[in-house]
């Protein structure tokens, strides 16, 4: 008789190798068992073994496959590069959008200030025009404004006007006295008698001019009538200025 090795009351410990040795058993009755309950004439095919056979589960996922439920990184990545030229295109549009909205803003501004110049400007030159008409009125009317006697003093005052515009020289004086000493102030004057009315030439006015000196020596602006007080003592002092150097130089008949 064997002798138990094992204490009385406790179970026999199994190896690793017992363990797999009982497994392999149960695994060849349950295979036997199989077979024995099989209906006669019955096989099993490849298809049934497979569809039996469990299936074997890996957590990794296969290279190249993506996710059903999720995106792939080349996805994800793709959009994000995508949605960063989507921002810097709506940047560079903005600028560029503000740019050219200062640039209007600026140049509505230049043409706003040169309108504004142009206006200054012009009311400058309407200002400057008035001011020269104005002024130009006030000499006119000062010239226009001068008026002289009708008689001897005035008529001589007018002649030594007009001869200091022409450049004809002569002083108050200087006409007076010939005047005085020619007609004694009488603009109606007539000599009858001396050399030039016995040739049909008498010397007529205040100074005594003959026809033909009168009209040599006319001066333009005054009357061509030589009975005109004005007229006769401008021309005779023209004749006496080429003639004598100034009617002043002339104290005889001449």
């Amino acid at each position: 008789m064997l002798k138990n090795i094992a204490d009385r009351g406790r179970s026999p410990k199994l190896t690793k190798l017992h363990k797999y040795s009982l497994a392999g058993v149960a695994t060849l009755g349950a295979a036997t068992l199989a077979f024995s309950l099989a209906p006669s004439g019955s096989h099993t095919t490849t298809d049934d073994a497979a569809s039996a056979a469990p299936v074997a589960y890996s957590g990794k996922q296969i290279q190249g496959v993506e996710s059903v439920a999720g995106t792939s990184s080349a996805d994800l990545k793709a959009k994000t590069i995508e949605a960063k030229h989507k921002a810097a295109d709506s940047a560079a549009a903005a600028k560029k959008k503000a740019a050219v909205a200062a640039a209007a803003k600026k140049k509505a501004a230049a043409e706003a200030a040169a309108k504004k110049k142009a206006a200054a400007q012009a009311a400058a030159r309407k200002k400057a025009a008035a001011a020269s008409r104005s002024t130009q009125r006030i000499k006119l009317q000062t010239v226009s404004a001068k008026t002289y006697a009708n008689n001897l003093d005035g008529w001589i005052r007018q002649s030594l006007d007009i001869m200091k515009a022409k450049g004809i020289p002569g002083s108050y004086h200087g006409l007076h006295k010939n005047i005085m000493r020619e007609s004694s102030g009488n603009p109606m004057a007539i000599n009858d008698w001396d050399i030039n009315a016995i040739n049909g030439i008498p010397s007529k006015g205040l100074l005594q001019v003959i026809p033909p000196t009168f009209k040599a020596y006319h001066v333009a602006g005054t009357s061509w009538d030589i009975y005109n007080p004005v007229a006769n003592i401008t021309a005779a002092a023209n004749y006496a200025a080429d003639k004598y150097g100034s009617m002043d130089n002339v104290n005889s008949a001449y």
